[in-house]
């Protein structure tokens, strides 16, 4: 990798090792990986690293199928889009614990916890974000 070691220089003068931040007078500064990438002039990053996201990440129809051990289409039929994001209504995992407890009850009673009480977003239903945490 080529780096231009004036602007590395430059950038070390500011870097402040009892933080890990740049600081600026009294503004600290932590830049994110896609910073560091744009400053370094690296013109790509490894896949499957720590700071990036895997490429073949379970949908959330496939999250839920995990969590609850239901059935696909028990899953597709029940998600529902509730602004810019899916999520599944608090009463459908409620009616899952009960009908069935041959299920991962647990989990979806946990899961349950996280999307209404300590992740809330939607009233009454539980994110996708949430999903993606919980998994």
């Amino acid at each position: 990798m080529k780096v231009d070691k004036h602007l590395f220089r430059a950038l070390a003068q500011f870097w402040n090792p009892a933080y890990s931040c740049f600081t600026f007078g009294k503004v600290d500064l932590v830049p994110t990986i896609e910073e560091y990438i744009t400053l370094l002039r690296c013109s790509r990053f490894l896949v499957n690293s720590s700071y990036s996201r895997a490429v073949n990440m379970p949908t959330f129809l496939k999250k839920l199928m995990n969590i609850t051990g239901m059935s696909e289409q028990w899953v597709a039929a029940r998600i529902k889009q509730k602004g810019d994001s899916k999520c599944i209504p608090w009463k459908s995992l409620k009616d899952l614990i009960l009908a069935h407890p041959n299920t991962k009850r647990v989990d979806v009673f946990a899961l349950s916890i996280y999307g209404l009480v300590v992740f809330p977003k939607a009233l009454g239903h539980v994110d996708e974000a949430v999903i993606d945490l919980f998994d």
